[in-house]
């Protein structure tokens, strides 16, 4: 394993990283464990009790978090007549039909979100060989095939995250910044913990909710329980 430097290690000198901490304990240990001068992304990683072999056992969906996810992404709407001003007045960066695929063609691609109306699919098909791989291609399931192109611009702008499990059956995603405080990291985390259990597949068996680690940029993962994640999920 690589040498872990003198102000990573100072940082974890007081964690017990076999610990399962509750929330509120983890979220303050982990922003007290803090070292690098810019603002850390905080992220999460859900172990999952799935076989996502099985079709019926992906998870994957997408949850608007309260406070945002302090990352803001430039948004490409496909669209034509009235959708195109309709997705620029919500906030995209961009909007267009014909011209954005000719320039995507050519090797622009400084966005890092795509919707589009169902009219516009067959055209965006034309580079779904260089959208796909990249996981932008406008995706029904992910509700960015739309004509409601307004507000999924506006769920995007505010912190909708789109999320899917992996191969070994754990889902990550980013929940927020170190900036954002343990009040608001916790309400994300939580929204985050009540839309994978709203997914539990119907062939899902024994334990669902396996385990849940936090952890920052440059920090520690820690580990919480996910029994008192489940409690507080339901009396939110």
């Amino acid at each position: 394993m690589p040498k872990r430097g003198k102000k990573y290690q100072d940082s974890i000198g007081s964690l017990d990283r076999t610990k399962l901490y509750v929330l509120a304990e983890a979220v303050d240990a982990l922003l007290k464990a803090k070292y690098a001068r810019f603002d850390e992304s905080v992220d999460v990683a859900v172990n999952l009790g799935v076989d996502p072999r099985h079709a019926d056992q992906m998870v994957r969906s997408t949850v608007v978090l309260p406070n945002g996810t302090g990352k803001t992404e430039r948004v490409l709407v496909f669209a034509k007549g009235d959708k195109v001003q309709e997705a620029l007045d919500a906030g995209a960066d961009y909007a267009g039909g014909d011209d954005y695929v000719a320039k995507i063609q050519g090797g622009w691609l400084e966005f890092e979100r795509t919707i589009a109306t169902p009219d516009m699919m067959g055209t965006v098909g034309k580079i779904g060989r260089v959208l796909g791989p990249r996981n932008l291609m406008p995706n029904a399931k992910l509700g960015t095939v739309t004509f409601d192109v307004g507000r999924v611009v506006k769920e995007i702008k505010s912190g909708k995250v789109d999320f899917k499990v992996d191969k070994a059956g754990i889902v990550h995603a980013m929940i927020g910044k170190s900036s954002f405080g343990a009040t608001k990291i916790q309400e994300n985390l939580l929204a985050f913990i009540d839309r994978i259990l709203q997914l539990k597949p119907a062939s899902s068996k024994g334990i669902y909710l396996k385990g849940v680690c936090l952890s920052s940029t440059m920090g520690p993962g820690l580990k919480i329980d996910p029994l008192e994640l489940r409690t507080l999920v339901k009396q939110a």
